[in-house]
């Protein structure tokens, strides 16, 4: 069973327990938190998520936050990520087509929960094209 991790601040807490109990038969889910609507800071529990993304100690990532930005932002301050802002399932499939894209971010106050399922399960079953794309991906880790 492949391995992904999962993240979210307050505003995206509901929507992470949703699509931790729907992805569960299919994936196993580390999950970094928040574990409750409490007011938090969202990089706290981004980085560690994206920290096991670059080790591959999970094969993707989701995180989830108010707007999808902040998480996202935080998230490609890594080296090894590149986590794309979904909100439709053509976006997560060719996030992961044309950027090959680990990490996807949802943005919870602006898509309905079954729409968040839809992207992230296109996202997580959608393959890498390569080929052309695959110069393209190597130029984006300038540093």
């Amino acid at each position: 069973m492949k391995k992904i991790a999962i993240a979210c601040d307050h505003a995206g807490f509901e929507y992470k327990e949703y699509l931790k109990a729907q992805l569960a038969s299919t994936f196993e889910i580390e999950d970094f938190g928040t574990h409750s609507p409490d007011s938090v800071d969202y990089p706290d529990f981004v980085h560690p998520a994206a920290r096991s993304v670059e080790s591959g100690a999970n094969i993707m990532g989701i995180l989830i936050c108010g707007s999808g930005q902040g998480v996202q932002l935080s998230a490609n301050k890594h080296q090894g990520i590149r986590c794309a802002l979904c909100w439709m399932p053509d976006l997560a499939a060719l996030a992961r087509q044309h950027n090959n894209a680990n990490m996807v971010a949802i943005p919870a106050r602006f898509i309905a929960k079954e729409l968040a399922l839809e992207v992230v399960q296109k996202f997580l079953t959608t393959d890498f094209e390569g080929g052309r794309h695959q110069n393209r991906v190597d130029k984006i880790s300038m540093c």
